[in-house]
């Protein structure tokens, strides 16, 4: 968790900003911390960071269409350089909050925070923006967040009780989000953020808006647009998650799924395929022109993916120690897949 001293060093920043704007990734822990956030000192802008795996420097015309006073970059643990070179010459504050663990040296006009760097544990950026905000009311959106990163806060157990019919009993993070309502909801905002630019923007000021969950999971008027694009997506969904089912094998210690298509929803799988088969390492590549995006489960897994991309050109990602995503070309994707599958069967021979 953050520090006495960050927490309060963060909420200064957050009351000198006059109109914000926050970059944060495009998945629900990156959506519930935005809306912490703005719901917290009701003022700024969200923008959902699309570039992968980097925010880069095309999204500073953003800061400067929005003339915003300061910059907030939640979740995202690759940022370009040229971004905060741009962003530097023209002296506008920028608070960095992320969880991932990170090899990059931050610049120094940077107000970086990340428990993980200084070893005080990984929490999503959802649960760290609600230790920064603390407003009882947005709890379930703190809870929305955390579960879909795999991490089931304390303060679960209190949500639990004041929505007993959108909880479940349990210990896991991705029961909550497979098995209950309150995990519907989670999916609704990631569906709703693969949608285009213009019906995202109508989201993001309908969620600053709601009071409660119900208000989020029961179709109306207002929200009906990601509704649909919600159902749209979950067709979709289902069918490749059936078709990377039906690759498992007993025998093999790698479950390795490809596709492609219109439809990005890699992490989303390869988390709910980790969660079905959580003694599988899990590789899922979404395959669109030269450029394959990836995205991997595994103990240690993102040791592992870091040594196979050494040296390919183009190759770059980052993530957890045990879920990273990627980028790699196309043509380098075959060559990958024999270095993970072959490290996972010299491991299990080791064992």
């Amino acid at each position: 968790m953050l520090t006495e001293k960050q927490v309060k060093e963060i909420h200064e920043h957050l009351e000198k900003a006059q109109n914000p704007i926050f970059f944060f990734d495009n998945d629900p822990d990156g959506l519930c911390s935005f809306l912490l956030l703005q719901r917290y000192i009701e003022r700024g802008k969200g923008v959902a960071i699309k570039s992968f795996p980097s925010l880069d420097a095309s999204y500073c015309r953003k800061v400067e269409e929005l003339n915003a006073d300061y910059v907030f970059i939640l979740d995202k643990p690759v940022v370009s350089e040229e971004f905060f070179k741009k962003l530097e010459e023209v002296n506008i504050p920028i608070i960095w909050i992320d969880h991932h663990e990170i090899d990059a040296v931050v610049p120094g006009f940077v107000n970086y925070y990340n428990p993980a760097k200084d070893g005080n544990g990984a929490e999503p950026v959802t649960a760290l923006c609600y230790q920064i905000t603390k407003k009882k009311e947005d709890m379930w959106i703190a809870v929305l967040g955390c579960i879909s990163d795999s991490y089931l806060p304390d303060f679960y157990y209190e949500l639990a009780e004041k929505y007993p019919d959108l909880t479940i009993k349990t210990n896991n993070a991705f029961d909550v989000l497979y098995k209950s309502k309150i995990g519907s909801i989670s999916r609704l905002f990631s569906d709703g953020l693969k949608d285009k630019t213009s019906n995202v923007v109508n989201m993001l000021r309908y969620l600053i808006k709601v009071k409660s969950p119900y208000e989020v999971l029961e179709e109306n008027p207002k929200n009906r647009s990601f509704h649909k694009r919600s159902e749209h997506i979950h067709g979709k969904y289902q069918l490749l998650l059936g078709k990377a089912k039906n690759l498992y094998k007993e025998k093999n210690k790698v479950l390795f799924f490809k596709y492609s298509g219109d439809l990005s929803i890699s992490g989303e799988l390869s988390n709910e395929l980790s969660y079905n088969f959580p003694e599988k390492i899990i590789a899922v590549a979404y395959v669109k022109g030269g450029r394959v995006n990836l995205s991997l489960r595994g103990k240690g897994i993102k040791e592992k993916f870091l040594r196979f991309i050494e040296g390919l050109d183009g190759a770059s990602g980052g993530g957890h120690k045990d879920a990273v995503g990627g980028v790699i070309k196309a043509d380098n994707l075959n060559d990958f897949r024999k270095k993970l599958e072959e490290d996972a069967k010299n491991s299990e021979l080791l064992s």
